[in-house]
């Protein structure tokens, strides 16, 4: 073969993106976005404040409860106010909302096109955005639960009705209530994939994790076992304390169906992402 039959290399090869650097890259692009910061610091404030304004409430309250009522505030009413249910569905619907956002606004911007044709490995891409809001989704979830838990048994202590993270099953509560928050924004993350669409990525995750739980009738055993699969739902179970079947509830879930229900849900949402920007066309 003589010179002229030889392939030109190239003056330099061009080195593949590792995945540390795509993991920077997506955390960059995160912290750089001003909606994103502020819907996290606005939303985590909002969730506080509504949990410690309950615990304010049945301090004041506290001399017109009966004796039956006081008697058994503690564990199940003090719980509650350490992460109440309203507190919780304002946390589902921004983590949802974000982690769909994470993807659409992606496509929306027309800036997927150009990750992809610079990092051609989209299951990376995905798996690096899903690592990245996961971390920040653990820590966001982990500092509304930690501050709302302590402040709400600070202010309750008051009253001699206060918790402690030693109390049997408070830091089951504690720790279902934190990682809430990394299992919807990974819903969110497949839901936004799937639909690609900012309303419709939106209206989607907020009907999977909040409508479906509050429209199933739960007194029939297959309505409740569906219920029962669903990332909310599995967050009551697990942030109540010795629940028991009753009228309303006749099939209460299990603590370890739960756990297994976030787990499910979560690794769900990042299959669904990988998969479907994998195969799907821009």
């Amino acid at each position: 073969m003589s010179e002229t039959d030889t392939p030109a290399r190239p003056a330099y090869d061009e080195p593949r993106a590792r995945f540390r650097d795509l993991l920077a890259a997506e955390w960059l692009r995160f912290r750089s976005l001003r909606s994103t910061r502020w819907g996290v610091l606005l939303s985590a404030v909002v969730v506080i404040g509504m949990n410690v304004n309950a615990a304010f409430a049945d301090y004041r309250n506290w001399p017109h409860y009966d004796a039956n009522l006081r008697h058994q505030f503690v564990p199940g009413w003090a719980m509650n106010d350490a992460f109440s249910n309203g507190a919780a569905f304002v946390l589902v619907l921004t983590v949802g909302t974000l982690g769909a956002l994470t993807i659409v606004s992606d496509y929306a911007s027309g800036l997927a096109r150009t990750t992809f044709a610079a990092v051609p490995a989209r299951r990376s891409v995905v798996a690096a955005k899903a690592a990245v809001l996961t971390a920040i989704m653990t820590t966001y979830g982990a500092v509304v639960s930690v501050v709302s838990f302590l402040a709400t048994q600070a202010i309750l202590a008051g009253r001699g009705a206060g918790l402690t993270l030693a109390y049997p099953e408070a830091g089951r509560a504690v720790v279902a209530s934190a990682l809430l928050a990394p299992v919807c924004a990974l819903v969110g993350l497949g839901l936004g994939a799937v639909v690609r669409h900012t309303a419709g990525s939106v209206v989607a995750a907020v009907a999977v994790l909040l409508l479906l739980p509050n429209l199933i009738d739960q007194k029939h055993r297959v309505t409740a076992a569906v219920v029962h699969a669903l990332p909310l739902s599995a967050w009551q179970r697990l942030s109540e304390p010795g629940v028991v079947p009753f009228p309303g509830n006749p099939y209460p879930a299990t603590v370890p169906a739960s756990w297994l229900v976030y787990g499910a849900w979560a690794l769900a949402g990042v299959v669904a992402a990988v998969l479907v920007v994998h195969r799907r066309d821009l």
